[in-house]
This record gives C-alpha cells, sequence and structure tokens, in this order.
C-alpha cells in the first residue's frame, strides 16, 4: 500500500493489462458504472478480466452506489449482458440506504428521485411517504428529471428542509454519472447543496467506509476466512468515491482513467502522463496503478 504525501508519491504506474497486478490480491472491491459497463453495454475486456481474475480462485464485489438493491443492480448487468460469473456479488448504495432508514426508524420520509426508474428503492422503503412538512427525513435516489433540472433545482426544497433540521439520506453519492458518454447529475450533487446549506446529510455508499466496510464483511463470508486488506483492490474510475473509498478503508486502488475522468486523463484513447499526474497527485488519493480500462 502507497504511503507519504503529494510531494513523496512516484508517478502512478500506467498499465495496459493487469493480470500481474491482480495476482498479487484475493478479493476486487470493483466500481460498476464506467468500470465494467458505459451504461449501455457491459466493456467485454472487464467482463474476461474479471472471469479471470475469478476462475484463479479470486472474488470480486461489485460495489455500486447505485441507488437501488442490489438485486435490481444485477439484473440492469443481466441487461448490459455482463457475464453473471463475472462477479460473486453486489454491494449497492441503495441497500445501504434502506438499511439506514430502517436503523433509524424514520415512519415518514418526503422522497425526491424519478419513481419509476428507482421503484426497486421507494418499493422497498420501511416508511410511509409524506409531505414535506410532516417528514422525519428525506430520501434522494436522484434528480426527478436529471434532462432538464439542476441540483439547484431544488433550493426551496432544500431550504425548508433546512429550517425544520431535516436529516437527508443521499441513496447514490456519486455526483455525475457517464451514460455513454453524456454526463448527468446524480443524487450526491443535491445533497452536496444541502450539505453546503449546513443540512445533515448521510451518504449511502462509496466513499464512506458503509461501502467498502459492508464488501469486506461480505467477502469473509464467502470465503469463509479472514481477509488482509492489503490482499484487497479497490478498482474504480472516480476520484471522489473510488479512490477515496480504498484510501479511507485502507486497501489499494487501480485508477481506471476511461471513466468518468477520461476528459481529464486522456487523449484519443491514450492516458496523458501530465494529466494523470496532475489529477491523481496533489490532494488527491493515490493509486496503485492506472490503466485506461480494465483489461487482463
Amino acid at each position: 500500500m502507497q504511503n507519504g504525501t503529494a510531494a513523496e508519491r512516484a508517478p502512478v504506474p500506467v498499465l495496459n493489462r493487469a493480470e500481474d497486478l491482480l495476482a498479487r490480491y484475493d478479493v476486487l472491491f470493483c466500481d460498476v458504472w464506467g468500470v465494467v459497463h458505459d451504461g449501455f453495454k457491459a466493456l467485454p475486456a472487464a467482463d474476461d478480466a474479471l472471469n479471470k481474475f475469478r476462475r484463479a480462485g479470486g472474488t470480486v464485489i461489485l460495489v455500486s452506489n447505485a441507488p437501488v438493491p442490489n438485486h435490481q443492480v444485477a439484473a440492469m448487468l443481466d441487461s448490459r449482458k455482463l457475464s453473471r460469473t463475472a462477479w460473486d456479488a453486489i454491494v449497492s448504495s441503495g441497500d445501504i440506504a434502506l438499511t439506514h432508514l430502517r436503523d433509524q426508524s424514520y415512519r415518514q420520509v418526503y422522497t425526491i428521485g424519478p419513481r419509476d426508474r428507482d421503484a426497486a428503492l421507494f418499493e422497498a422503503v420501511p416508511a410511509r411517504f409524506s409531505s414535506l412538512e410532516d417528514a422525519d427525513a428525506i430520501l434522494c435516489s436522484g434528480l426527478d428529471d436529471d434532462i432538464h433540472e439542476t441540483a439547484e433545482s431544488y433550493l426551496p426544497i432544500l431550504e425548508q428542509a433546512r429550517a425544520r433540521d431535516l436529516p437527508f439520506v443521499c441513496a447514490n453519492p456519486d455526483l455525475v454519472v457517464d451514460v455513454g458518454g453524456r454526463l448527468y447529475l446524480c443524487a450526491g450533487a443535491i445533497a452536496d447543496l444541502y450539505a453546503h446549506l449546513g443540512g445533515d446529510v448521510y451518504w449511502a455508499g462509496k466513499p464512506y467506509i458503509s461501502a467498502y466496510g459492508s464488501a469486506h464483511g461480505l467477502a469473509e463470508k464467502l470465503r469463509d476466512a479472514s481477509i488482509a486488506k492489503e490482499r484487497i483492490l479497490g478498482i474504480g474510475d472516480a476520484v471522489r468515491t473510488d479512490l477515496k473509498a480504498a484510501e479511507i478503508f485502507g486497501v489499494d486502488a487501480l485508477f481506471i482513467a476511461g471513466g468518468i475522468h477520461r476528459e481529464d486523463t486522456m487523449s484519443d484513447g491514450v492516458i496523458c502522463r501530465d494529466r494523470l499526474d496532475g489529477l491523481l497527485h496533489g490532494a488527491s488519493p493515490n493509486a496503485v496503478a492506472a490503466m485506461p480500462f480494465l483489461a487482463w
């Protein structure tokens, strides 16, 4: 695991193939969107890499900030043609948010987010839906309309909620998501605005420790053994969520440059050394290696 200040860090190695790196680990905590699919279809090289890692005896836990239960994430991956043999289990932000709602015993919640797209989450909410005036908390899965709205569209609601000191449960800490090359705002953008107003936000997912903590417990259960953090590799394409989650939990990270940061790090499908260093150094958490795309 790499340590030291930004000034002490060596440049992050750039790999085209991950076989030798992955051989150092028993478990992968792998991001989903931007790593194994692009929003429309599975990425064949990533599918192949995860399958080969598992055939070599490794365990793959997909850790997703999707604001739905894990069975819905699995169904989405099926629809994008990711093979079921590429992963062992899924930890989703939707499940973490639902667990938090149950633990807090909220009786009434005000919801923000598309009821049709995130139906699996809302159907599982252990509370009644209510007006903002009667709510014990806000549950947000995303923008109601992520094409025409921005986070600021919700400012009047957030100001009312802040006046009542309502807790805000963010079921997807991502700020944006990449769908086939287009970026859309996520629940994290609204939650971030609420936090800047001084509101209390529960972030259900990466980079917070509940995500990798849940994945660690699940991996140990599946392998029926204790797993040292040195034998775990986090894989992701987002500095704020994936790399930070690895840093907070204390595991190594592999950065996939071709995801959400591709404009910051790549040109014509190739990683630019100066751009990569500029993104990953400074205040950013470090990675043990970077790749354009996950490939064996």
